[in-house]
């Protein structure tokens, strides 16, 4: 059988060797072996091997079938401080599990910003850390600004995607973006005048976690990797791709 290695990165950091394909692995980590958990996942593939910072050895001699043939389901190499070794280069796709199990593959891609021009714009970040933050950054300039050495707070590598905003004209029809700021519509409003005023300042925390209410649905372009240096992008299937990638996956990620 062969091993494959993911990369955790939300809502737990870890690198993890499993000889089950991405779609079971995913199942498996949302639902447990007996069903007992469900909670989304965000896992990239990598390709393993690389440095001598893990124990590629160790993930060897223990990522083997179970005596009745069954294969392994995960040996943990690290979950902490794990992301900021692996290189850029080792991931692979990304994979977005729902509560329910269901996995939708997005290929890696180059950062291409297709978006309009803005005046702001908020950002769940995945791995490490994992507030939201409204800026006036597009997804390379935050980049390089949260994980330059410039700078006295910053992150080696991240993982972060950029949401849907409310449509502050039209909040009723806004669509469907989850129910995050339901309750912080005034603090976003606060946070988004704080970046554009006076001060200048880029970048303003909206809430220091979000595990619990982040969804997929409010994913706007993409997920975004990177080390400061380089952008790796994984750009969102629109709504009428997902129908026709994963329309199961659709309704169960609450897209559809």
């Amino acid at each position: 059988m062969q091993t494959h290695y993911y990369l955790s990165v939300f809502p737990l950091e870890a690198l993890i060797a499993s000889q089950l394909e991405p779609s079971h692995f995913g199942a498996y980590m949302a639902t447990g072996s007996k069903r007992g958990s469900e909670e989304q996942i965000v896992f990239i593939e990598v390709d393993g091997g690389f440095g001598d910072y893990f124990d590629w050895n160790y993930a060897k001699e223990r990522c083997v079938p179970h005596a009745n043939g069954d294969p392994k389901h995960s040996v943990y190499l690290g979950v902490y401080r794990v992301l900021e070794h692996i290189p850029l280069d080792a991931l692979g796709a990304i994979y977005l599990t729902t509560r329910d199990g269901r996995t939708l593959e997005i290929e890696r891609g180059e950062y291409a910003w297709a978006g309009v021009k803005r005046d702001y714009f908020v950002y769940q970040e995945l791995c490490p850390i994992n507030p939201v933050i409204v800026s006036i950054l597009d997804p390379e300039a935050l980049a390089k600004s949260i994980c330059g050495t410039e700078s006295k707070v910053h992150v080696p590598h991240l993982v972060f995607t950029d949401l849907k905003v409310i449509n502050f004209d039209d909040d009723v029809n806004t669509g469907n973006i989850g129910p995050m700021y339901d309750r912080k519509k005034g603090h976003l409003l606060e946070c988004i005048a704080a970046v554009q005023g006076k001060d200048k300042k880029p970048n303003k925390t909206f809430t220091r976690t979000n595990v619990e209410s982040f969804s997929f649905q409010i994913i706007n372009h993409g997920i975004y990797a990177t080390d400061g240096k380089s952008l790796v992008m994984y750009k969102m299937p629109t709504i009428e791709e997902i129908k026709q990638i994963d329309y199961d996956w659709g309704r169960s990620a609450l897209i559809i």
